[in-house]
């Protein structure tokens, strides 16, 4: 057996490069989204509206981090510490930093929806913020995020003590609950339809946070050790393809909905000459190319990786996670675009 087989290395490159395109699909959506001012109406300042998006990826992302960390435990499995444990003991770690700049950021997004709530004041007081959870939907959902976010570094604080005694599917649980809050604040469809969207977007959100969020953490931390990898993609796999099929259904039903949902403008004009419509085919196209991608990897990369063959599987998952950064900071505009022309 090779060093090789039984070594990792951290990919800090595919880290780079998910965290430059989630920050350039947010900035691309922000263009798009972009409306003049209307005179005599007091608008947030530009910071507050190009900052709101550029905090809400990287909360996504350390999101998705935390979660892939936990799961990282169950794909490699419990019954060989002395090949696993090597892994776990840098995962453990960063899953606390994680949690911990997901916790940091929503506080952060908080203050500035605040502040985007109560344009033209140069300073926030705490009353303000205090406003702001009493009164929106969006605030005491931050609030929520954030708390259960930090339950979740302190889960992961004592399982850099206790190993798998703290369970990693406990840890994971808590990261899925911490997402739930955050999808049904954004866009409300009309009534008839209300249940089912809601549900829809969290199927979303759990399903696209842990499909990048399983390959993202095996990719950076299991891509040198052809032994575990080949014991833990093949595992993945199987919850990938479910994501995707999740992710891909729900994220059409949940755009058709919301345009449907508008009676000013039809369904193929909110589609084509909407903020919202064109985000949403942007992130169709994204959902596609994942597709083939993943495609690639399960039947050309995956038969050689279970036989510890050297492949090419660094460079075209960092593709693969490349492309869901960049969905992730459209779906974050997304969720804040007008649907109507303006």
């Amino acid at each position: 057996m090779t060093r090789a087989e039984t070594t990792s290395t951290v990919r800090w490159s595919t880290l780079v490069c998910v965290v430059t395109a989630g920050l350039l699909g947010a900035l691309i959506g922000v263009a798009l989204t972009t409306i003049a001012p209307v005179p005599g109406v007091v608008e947030p300042s530009e910071v507050v509206s190009a900052a709101i998006p550029i905090v809400r990826v990287l909360m996504d992302l350390a999101a998705v981090a935390t979660i892939g960390l936990g799961l990282l435990s169950v794909m490699v499995g419990y019954d060989r510490p002395k090949l696993t444990e090597p892994i776990m003991r840098r995962a453990r770690p960063a899953a606390v930093a994680a949690a911990l700049i997901w916790s940091a950021t929503s506080v952060v997004a908080l203050i500035l929806q605040t502040a985007e709530y109560k344009p033209g004041k140069s300073t926030l007081t705490a009353s303000d913020i205090g406003a702001y959870i009493a009164e929106v939907g969006a605030g005491k959902a931050l609030v929520i995020v954030a708390v259960l976010a930090l339950l979740h570094a302190g889960l992961g604080f004592l399982a850099l003590r206790q190993g798998e005694k703290v369970p990693a599917e406990v840890r994971v649980g808590v990261g899925m609950f911490a997402l739930l809050p955050l999808p049904v604040t954004g866009h409300a469809s009309n009534s008839s339809w209300h249940d089912y969207t809601m549900i829809s977007m969290e199927l979303h959100v759990m399903s696209a946070v842990a499909w990048c969020g399983g390959l993202g953490a095996m990719i950076v931390l299991l891509a040198t050790n052809r032994t575990l990898l080949a014991h833990a993609l093949p595992r993945f796999s199987k919850l990938a393809t479910l994501c995707l099929i999740i992710s891909a259904v729900t994220g059409v039903f949940n755009g058709a909905v919301e345009i449907l949902a508008n009676p000013t403008i039809s369904f193929w004009a909110g589609v084509f000459t909407t903020p919202y419509g064109q985000l949403v085919l942007l992130k169709i196209a994204c959902t596609g190319a994942i597709a083939l991608l993943a495609a690639n990897l399960r039947w050309r990369l995956m038969p050689q990786i279970v036989r510890h063959n050297r492949t090419a599987l660094v460079s075209w998952a960092t593709i693969e996670l490349t492309v869901m950064g960049l969905a992730f900071g459209f779906a974050v505009v997304l969720t804040r675009a007008p649907v109507a022309v303006s």
